[in-house]
């Protein structure tokens, strides 16, 4: 049977209009993932309205992915965007409490963990800090790598581990709607052990909504220690290397995908891989080598499916984007197609 890869998009300001998701269908695009974290499915029905539009303008029936917030720390709305700069101090606050315009909202869960010295890593770890002291209502930090922050954004702190529940109450509000709104598969980040897995696969049983895929997001060290125990309790297994690559040191994310996708090869459980595939192009019309690489051989050691965040979301090319992805992943089975004649 010849073999089939699902490649998504992400649903997102530069590309929510029914001629630019038409044009990505067309080059080949199977399916996309609306991220729930910083909005609802109510609040996202315009742009979810729109790609039903364009998929039945193009003829198609695409996935409508959607990703939950899950056990994922992130930081808490802004009132502008932060210039961290690197060498100066920033405060983490309280989420709840009056935000300061200088200042970071974080969980207070994670108020617990922090210690002088700790490292946190902000928007997919584009920006560290380090905690100098920790005060009555602020823990003070040094901004090691700066950029600009902006909110419900990303927390990642190595070495620590938090119990946050499986779903949040927004997580439990979408999963009654994904049946209305089409849903046809559900991410769950931060997946620990099997135990969440079971607690998403209930939910969305109790919505009357057992069809819907579930893909589990590996994104922490938990999560790939436990991934044999998690393969019979879940559709797919996504290597979502943002937060992964925060996890490990960089240079030992490539050891880890390779693991990942070899576990999943010798059970024969589908697997995707995801982040920055095509970052460059967010700002240019043409991808780097290395990127094309990436795409090439992931699906040449056998991934299921690829995915586009940002680069869709809210990148300046998105229905070039998206022709690389699937070009690319053409070209891969192609190879794939030599390698296993000759054998």
């Amino acid at each position: 049977m010849e073999r089939q890869i699902e490649y998504y998009g992400t649903l997102g300001p530069s590309c929510a209009r029914k001629e630019t998701l038409m044009k990505m269908l067309e080059r080949g695009m199977t399916g996309i993932r609306l991220n729930l974290s910083h909005r609802s499915l109510k609040e996202s029905e315009d742009w979810i309205n729109i790609y039903q539009e364009a998929a039945k303008k193009t003829g198609k029936k695409p996935e409508l992915l959607i990703d939950l917030v899950g056990p994922e720390l992130r930081i808490g709305d802004l009132q502008k965007p932060l210039e961290l700069k690197e060498g100066s101090l920033v405060f983490l606050i309280t989420k709840g409490k009056k935000t300061q315009e200088d200042a970071i909202p974080v969980p207070q869960t994670i108020f617990e963990v922090l210690k002088e010295g700790q490292l946190l890593l902000l928007d997919d770890g584009k920006i560290e800090i380090q905690v100098l002291e920790q005060k009555e209502e602020a823990v003070c930090c040094q901004i090691l790598r700066g950029g600009i922050l902006y909110g419900r954004k990303s927390l990642a702190i190595p070495g620590v581990s938090i119990s946050n529940p499986t779903l949040t109450g927004q997580d439990y509000e979408n999963l009654k709607e994904a049946k209305k709104y089409g849903v046809t598969a559900v991410m769950l980040p931060f997946v620990r052990n099997k135990e969440d897995l079971i607690c998403l696969r209930e939910a969305l049983e109790q919505n009357q909504a057992e069809e819907i895929r579930i893909f589990a997001k590996i994104e922490n060290l938990d999560g790939v220690r436990k991934l044999p125990e998690l393969l019979p309790y879940c559709d797919c297994v996504v290597i979502a290397r943002g937060d992964l690559g925060n996890a490990v040191p960089l240079s030992r994310l490539p050891v880890i995908q390779q693991q990942i996708e070899q576990v999943c090869r010798e059970k024969g459980k589908p697997f995707m891989v995801v982040t920055q595939m095509l970052q460059s192009m967010m700002d240019h019309a043409v991808p780097t080598r290395a990127e094309v690489n990436d795409i090439f051989h992931a699906i040449a050691d056998g991934a299921s499916s690829v995915m586009l965040t940002g680069e869709t979301a809210a990148g300046a090319y998105p229905v070039e984007a998206m022709s690389i992805l699937v070009e690319t992943g053409q070209e891969a089975l192609k190879w794939n197609e030599k390698i296993d004649k000759k054998l």
